[in-house]
């Protein structure tokens, strides 16, 4: 059986990643594929309760190395319960968020060394990484204001401008090093725009399914 393709949405707050993905599972979905929608952490019923615990507003300070331990045990879980299974079964899935969040935000947000994340990366999935990652991107004061309009915040949300400039700094920065893998999509323009350049970029997997 032909295995699915694993598909990754990254981007700091505010970049409409999670609409797009939504967008892009009924495109599939107009090709006949079949697809499983997930986000990190969460995607079980297990990591999802690891995300409630990483999301909600608390007075205690978390500890940065308890912070990614939490994000690498949903992470584990969701893997083995829910990404590998799926793809075996030659299912498309697609993911909002997965471990090149963990470097931009833990790392580039919370300034946790590399060398710790990339431990953790080893155990949880060997040599498994995502067929494709689109990045969403757009100038911190876009994402500011998206976030604005939307409402109540999460822990993550609440943090500041610092914050997120490092969470962009190192997303960018691994674009770079893995071009092969990662897409940046300019997510300051219009939905339509924004889907347009993310369709364009689906298309190879997509020829390269129909034609196997």
């Amino acid at each position: 059986m032909q295995k699915g393709y694993f598909i990754t949405f990254e981007g700091g707050e505010g970049t409409g990643k999670s609409t797009q993905l939504a967008l892009v599972k009924e495109t599939l979905e107009q090709k006949g594929i079949t697809v499983r929608v997930t986000r990190e952490p969460g995607g079980t019923e297990l990591a999802e309760e690891i995300r409630g615990v990483l999301l909600r507003p608390r007075a205690e300070i978390v500890n940065v190395t308890t912070e990614l331990l939490l994000m690498f045990a949903a992470r584990a879980q969701h893997l083995a319960q829910f990404i590998l299974p799926a793809i075996e079964r030659g299912e498309w899935v697609l993911c909002d968020r997965f471990t090149d969040a963990t470097y931009a935000y833990q790392h580039g947000g919370r300034g946790v060394g590399e060398d710790k994340i990339s431990l953790l990366e080893e155990l949880v999935q060997a040599s498994f990484k995502p067929d494709l990652t689109l990045l969403f991107d757009a100038p911190i004061e876009i994402s500011l204001q998206r976030m604005r309009d939307r409402g109540a915040l999460d822990r993550f949300e609440q943090e500041g401008v610092e914050f997120m400039q490092g969470v962009r700094s190192v997303y960018l920065a691994r674009a770079r090093l893995e071009p092969k893998r990662f897409r940046v999509i300019n997510a300051a323009g219009t939905l339509h725009e924004v889907r347009g350049s993310v369709n364009h970029h689906l298309q190879a997997l997509i020829d390269d399914w129909v034609s196997a």
